[in-house]
């Protein structure tokens, strides 16, 4: 038989426990059990029953109690273990050998491990008498404050218990087994500071000092929340011996007694050695050459801050870590080393409790520290003043969090790390940017061999350069990648990087318990200011790579100037980074997150019709005698704002830089099945496609098409097909060409579009003539000049004037050929032409004027067709105009830039 006190209050036997009832009974067997073979009055017991009045038959309820308990031990046969319940007067008396009671076996062995010698049987007797616990004390009586101080003095009891264990574990030498012991303990009763301080003493015997300061602080801000108070005097010797690194006997830097605190002497002296705060060297670094050239010359010159910035994950603080320890003979003054943790679950640490810690780790004594943050930093600074000391503000999240830590010191280098640009500190200090990118693909790969293993990484080179390209370069991606193949040594890079190729998983996959890249921007994302935040949100729903102000306002639903604002925070954030002026773009794996947040379902609508909306302006510049070649979608999202074009320079320049991203968002916007806004993203791009027309423009409006076809609309599909068949003629697919050519005519007749059929026409023309029907070809060209003059569109029949002077050149009717180029650019005057228009109808001209024999003449319209097109940069024109005249001159310098033009214009097709 066994009484149980350590844990739910229990009668234990041989057949199972006995069925002791309600807490009321449990509590009665406690009372006697805590005070065994000792009568217990029925005034204690009333007491222990009931905490407040007790009820007017509460002898009687006890009498009730003390029969039933007599009839469970006498159906246990307790009477052979020598247990019996006595009344003895007034009171009751449970007789038993105390050998019985768990709480009397665990005082008697915690008593025997005290007086062991040998660390080794102490621990082993501590932890058999721990082992008695199965769980709070008293659990299951009734909680009245006779048996809730029983309780507690248990639990001291033991904790005091846990503290011996932990003791002898460190006369053994096992320091890591010791704060394995305390560390739950110290978690569970974070208010007693013996247990902390004794924690923090094994993990700086263990060799964990960074970890001993952070549960030190943790402690200090739980006393001061909870209690008001600070931490006691063994928790602040526990501080201190774990900032100066000294063993548990180490004595407090001596202190002059007559130097106040605020005297411009120092008040300390300083620890034996240099004080050392920096981190461990971080494994696997590689590369960053140039970065540590710049910090290098960063840090020179008198009391310099540098300031290391770049995205999360990038491994700024591996840098400047790195960096310390490679140049730590040049501080002899010591290296200091605080995580602001800026970017931190934790919370930030206060201005005194990081002057604290750094004052400590100078030699101040703990009770020399001053209480108020404008005394630590005067302090600090008077220390600082005459030593060589390099500082380590990490993670700091903004300008403020930082000026008060500043050594001044002459001789001092501050270094700052942060996500964000910290411009404040750049003007207040003279901070000296250092920023950091990404990693270059070789050094990626050398990372993951150094977690991996040379062999691994160069088994799979393609996998590896694969993988890096997955990761974007970032080296908080690369690590977690390369710790999930380190953990599966079966699992192949390859196997990796098709994991990885998954967007919808990659993200997941580059997070390892509560690291990781999601984790890192999540924090990173928090400290945004709303405003901030949504347009951050809102760039995800982005279908491109890159985003200009009016792009990042239709995503968002606001304006430009918000917008830009916006940009520009989230730069200083490194969430987004400037490629051009007025252009930004995401990482892949921010874009990832950012993707995953919420931004409503209208964003891809708006940012699609702010694409068709901006092309049309762009066409319209571009060409600026033209019809618009569509009307706004039904539903059409007017923007807040869109770019406006001064010129066809700037159109086109906006066509050049904008078309990957059309592209995509032509993409998004079939996936989505938005058919009208699909084909009017594509068809709206037509100048560029005239102007670069062996750009591999094909698959692209095949997608228009289908587009235009889904949704049911003829004019789209003419005008379409009318393009398509143009461009496939160009790359000299002609058969394939008339197939659309062919029904474009047909199409925009029946949709009244007498512009479009002219247009459809003329490229007909352009696909008989390959095949060798010029007549026919003319006379298409005809009725397409006709209907275009019916329709009042001077461009579209100076196109079609053009193609039919082209095909008279091609018949050698160089007469009726000069004629019809002459008519085409008088057309609303020369001006109205485009560019190419102008140097396209110039070449005709000036090849008919040759052929009927007017050479001088011809080369000089040849000659001016060669500078339109080189001036305005057609490549196409420079080519056709510079050939005719080659044909007629052998001129070395017309040579160079018929080659010139040729070379540019293989480099793009």
């Amino acid at each position: 038989m066994e009484f149980r006190l350590l844990g739910a209050v229990c009668v234990a036997t041989e057949a199972g426990e006995l069925p002791l009832g309600p807490a009321k009974r449990r509590s009665l067997l406690a009372a006697l059990l805590l005070r065994p073979n000792c009568p217990v009055t029925v005034e204690q017991l009333t007491r222990t029953l009931w905490d407040c009045e007790p009820p007017p038959r509460a002898r009687s309820v006890i009498q009730g109690h003390v029969s039933r308990l007599r009839v469970l031990f006498a159906g246990a046969d307790a009477g052979t273990y020598g247990v019996e319940l006595v009344t003895q007067g007034a009171a009751y008396v449970l007789r038993m050998p105390e050998t019985l009671l768990d709480a009397h076996r665990f005082e008697e062995l915690v008593t025997l491990a005290r007086g062991r010698r040998a660390p080794a049987d102490a621990v082993a007797m501590y932890q058999e008498a721990l082992s008695l616990w199965q769980g709070p004390a008293l659990t299951g009586a009734y909680p009245s404050p006779p048996l809730q101080a029983a309780a507690h003095a248990l639990e001291e009891l033991r904790l005091a218990t846990v503290e011996s264990l932990a003791s002898a574990y460190a006369r053994l030498g096992e320091h890591a087994r010791a704060a394995a012991v305390l560390r739950a303990e110290a978690g569970n009763h974070p208010l007693r500071e013996s247990l902390s301080a004794a924690l923090m003493r094994a993990l700086q015997r263990a060799g964990r000092r960074s970890e001993a300061l952070d549960w030190f602080h943790r402690t200090r801000r739980l006393l001061a929340d909870e209690l008001g108070v600070d931490p006691g005097r063994e928790l602040a010797d526990a501080y201190a011996v774990a900032l100066r690194g000294e063993g548990d006997d180490a004595e407090e830097a001596p202190v002059p007694p007559a130097v106040p605190a605020t005297a411009h002497g120092p008040s300390a002296a300083p620890p034996d050695g240099p004080v050392d705060l920096l981190p461990r060297v971080p494994r696997g670094f590689h590369g960053r050459a140039a970065e540590l050239i710049a910090l290098s010359r960063a840090a020179a010159g008198e009391a310099p801050v540098c300031l290391v910035t770049g995205p999360a994950g990038v491994g700024k603080t591996a840098l400047v870590v790195h960096w310390a320890h490679r140049n730590r003979a040049a501080f002899p003054g010591g290296l200091l080393y605080a995580d602001l943790r800026g970017f931190s679950d934790t919370g930030e640490p206060a201005h005194l409790e990081v002057l604290r810690e750094f004052l400590l780790a100078l030699g101040v004594a703990p009770r020399r520290v001053p209480e108020t943050t404008t005394g630590a930093s005067a302090l600090f600074r008077s220390l600082a003043a005459s030593r060589r000391l390099l500082v380590v503000l990490d993670n700091a999240r903004g300008s403020d969090q930082v000026r008060e830590l500043l050594p001044g010191g002459a001789r001092c280098v501050t270094v700052v790390t942060s996500r964000y640009r910290l411009r404040g500190l750049i003007a207040s200090d003279a901070a000296r940017p250092v920023p950091v990118d990404v990693l270059e693909p070789q050094d990626s790969t050398a990372l993951l061999a150094a977690v991996l293993g040379k062999e691994r990484v160069r088994a799979e080179a393609v996998a590896a350069r694969r993988l890096a390209e997955l990761c974007g370069g970032l080296p908080l991606a690369l690590r977690v990648a390369a710790a999930r193949l380190a953990d599966q040594p079966d699992w192949s890079l390859s196997a990796m990087t098709t994991e990885l190729s998954d967007e919808s998983r990659r993200l997941s996959l580059l997070d390892v318990e509560d690291t990781g890249v999601r984790a890192a921007l999540r924090l990173t994302v928090r400290r945004l200011p709303e405003d901030v935040a949504h347009h951050f949100a809102h760039l995800g729903r982005h279908p491109g790579t890159h985003v200009d102000r009016y792009t990042a306002a239709a995503l968002a639903g606001t304006d430009p100037v918000t917008a830009e604002a916006a940009l520009d925070k989230l730069t200083a954030a490194h969430l987004v980074t400037r490629t051009a002026p007025g252009r930004w773009t995401l990482h892949d794996l921010v874009r990832l997150y950012a993707r995953g947040l919420d931004a409503g379902p209208d964003a891809l609508v708006r940012v699609l019709d702010h694409s068709v909306a901006t092309a049309l302006g762009a066409a319209g510049a571009a060409e600026p005698g033209d019809e618009s070649c569509f009307e706004l979608p039904v539903g059409f999202r007017v923007p807040a704002a869109v770019r406006e074009f001064a010129d066809r320079d700037g159109a086109m320049a906006w066509y050049a830089a904008e078309r990957d991203d059309l592209a995509l968002a032509a993409a998004a916007a079939r996936a989505a099945g938005l058919h009208g806004r699909t084909w009017r993203i594509v068809l709206a791009q037509w100048p560029q496609m005239v102007w670069r027309v062996l750009d591999g423009w094909s698959p692209l409006l095949e997608t228009a098409l289908e587009a235009a076809r889904a949704d049911g609309d003829e004019r789209a599909e003419s005008r379409v097909r009318a393009l398509l068949g143009w461009v496939l003629t160009e790359e000299g697919r002609t058969e394939e060409a008339l197939a659309h050519l062919e029904a474009a005519p047909a199409l925009a007749a029946r949709a009244d579009d007498r512009c479009g059929e002219a247009t459809a026409l003329v490229n007909l023309s352009l696909a008989q003539a390959a095949l060798g029907s010029p007549q026919e070809a003319a006379e298409g060209c005809e009725r397409a000049a006709l209907l275009a003059r019916e329709a009042g569109s001077p461009h579209t029949e100076r196109l079609a004037l053009y193609h039919l002077a082209r095909h008279r050149l091609a018949a050698g009717q160089w007469c009726a050929a000069l004629g019809t180029s002459v008519d085409a650019l008088a057309l609303d005057g020369e001006s109205d032409a485009s560019a190419a228009s102008r140097t396209l109808l110039l070449t005709v001209a000036g090849e008919a004027l040759l052929g009927m024999g007017d050479e001088a003449e011809g080369v000089r319209r040849l000659e001016d067709a060669a500078r339109e097109a080189e001036s305005s940069g057609y490549d196409e024109g420079a080519v056709r105009a510079l050939g005719a005249l080659l044909r007629v001159s052998a001129d070395v310098g017309l040579r160079a830039r018929y080659d010139t033009a040729m070379l540019r214009l293989m480099a793009r097709t």
